[in-house]
């Protein structure tokens, strides 16, 4: 063969590997791609025709939101239980003296209404309980049953749970004896699921005489994230859950909280945290019948809000109003119940919309609010911390506080029969509720889950 022809076979042969690596680099270079791409295995993705009116929405950056839920309501949960109870006025049996006010913040814990004289063991002072990286966040009755709905929604591979799932669910993870960390309404349907009765009977007051307690308010809202920006979507998803413990205004309050959820994702991203908050507020309450006292409620403390009256004053008003001349339909104080109804729906909603107006969406600020507003004041504040941890995600929480935390979570705290002897962690915990979401987006929504882009396509309401 002579030179040219070894030559120009040289050239072809070179061409041929040239190729053949280009093509290589290329599959890998996809392969690589497809296997970031979230995508749950138990979930057949359908084909779905967008249209220009879809919100779209990116599923990592979701995920990175649903961390700073679960990490926002953490903080904000066990810094609520410094003062969980420590104030709840001076009508009934029990006298708790003067509320706090912001002047407290930082100066010592005072006792609750049942530490017989001892101040909270989780802070000295009045301030944030942290978990560093090298630490752990235990659950509380304001995060264990929404991980537990959020479990039992993707082990049935449903975005609406039945009766007897919820059922099963309660029965299997929460423990029968005490300490079981239930209170009240959930206490009450849990005994009478042991019975074999099912939700919403679980909730009727002639099953369930705690039906207008706080219960669903702190166990329903993550509902609202299942469902972004679709809040008739949130409430059909919620309602059962809503409704295995609470009825009448105990279930339209949580509803509120469910729907300030879901419109969290479809507010104006030019409008400032306040705005925001206050719209989300506005649209929400918009849910609430007029007749009802926490209808009432909100009005009146957005009213001290908008006339400039501080904090500390609306709240001293709202006790005035609700606990003292029982106005507005609030009649709880007659009732002669324990604490005076310190656990009920009403004036701990009412407490949260003093904390949700006045922090106009500071992170911090709502929280310190929240915790020394009053009464069951670990609720409100995981209420709220998740929420707006939710909206600055992830990093949004640690830049709040200029520190990194812990992302583990111990479920088996206060609940049973997980999986990992209970210790799961925030990763993977907004994944699952990604898949969640993955599922409602196709059969709840009719819309689409775009895995090549990352990102949902949520047709929105009429």
């Amino acid at each position: 063969m002579s030179k040219i022809k070894y030559f120009i076979t040289g050239l072809f042969l070179l061409g041929l590997f040239l190729n053949s690596s280009c093509h290589s680099g290329k599959k890998h270079e996809v392969e690589a791609k497809n296997n970031k791409i979230l995508k749950d295995s138990s979930l057949i993705y359908g084909a779905y025709t967008g249209n220009e009116s879809d919100l779209k929405i990116s599923r990592s950056a979701y995920k990175e939101q649903l961390y700073g839920f679960w990490l926002g309501q953490c903080i904000a949960n066990w810094t609520g239980l410094v003062t969980e109870m420590d104030k709840i006025g001076n009508v009934g049996e029990i006298k708790t003296g003067k509320f706090y006010t912001r002047d407290d913040w930082g100066k010592k814990d005072q006792p609750s209404i049942w530490a017989e004289g001892v101040p909270s063991d989780l802070s000295e002072n009045i301030d944030f309980v942290l978990r560093g990286p090298d630490s752990i966040w235990g659950a509380d009755d304001d995060t264990d049953i929404e991980y537990m709905y959020q479990h039992l929604l993707y082990k049935n591979k449903t975005s609406l749970l039945s009766p007897e799932q919820i059922s099963e669910g309660w029965l299997e993870h929460i423990r029968s004896e005490e300490e079981n960390y239930l209170w009240v309404s959930n206490q009450t349907a849990f005994d009478l699921m042991v019975k074999g009765m099912l939700p919403p009977e679980t909730s009727l007051p002639e099953h369930n005489e705690n039906y207008m307690m706080i219960d669903a308010q702190l166990t329903t809202e993550i509902f609202g994230l299942f469902a972004p920006a679709r809040p008739d979507i949130a409430i059909e998803m919620a309602t059962l859950p809503i409704r295995t413990t609470a009825y009448l205004d105990a279930a339209w309050i949580s509803e509120f909280y469910v729907r300030m959820y879901a419109l969290s994702s479809s507010v104006e991203k030019e409008k400032t945290m306040k705005q925001k908050i206050h719209w989300m507020a506005e649209e929400a309450r918009r849910g609430i019948p007029e007749s009802s006292y926490a209808a009432k409620m909100f009005d009146f403390v957005k009213l001290q809000y908008e006339n400039g009256v501080p904090w500390e004053s609306a709240r001293d008003q709202v006790y005035q109003r609700y606990q003292v001349e029982q106005q507005d339909g609030y009649d709880i104080s007659s009732k002669n119940l324990y604490c005076n109804g310190c656990f009920a729906s009403g004036i701990n909603f009412a407490a949260s919309i003093v904390s949700l107006l006045y922090g106009e969406g500071d992170f911090k600020e709502t929280i310190k609010i929240g915790v020394l507003a009053g009464w069951d004041s670990d609720n409100p504040t995981a209420t709220w911390g998740g929420l707006i941890g939710f909206m600055i995600g992830k990093e949004g929480v640690e830049k709040a506080f200029d520190q990194k935390f812990s992302n583990r979570f111990n479920i088996h705290r206060t609940r049973q029969n997980f999986p990992n002897n209970g210790i799961d962690n925030f990763d993977d915990m907004a994944k699952k509720g990604i898949f969640i979401i993955d599922r409602v987006v196709q059969e709840r929504m009719k819309g689409g889950v775009d895995l090549e882009n990352d990102q949902w396509l949520i047709p929105l309401a009429k």
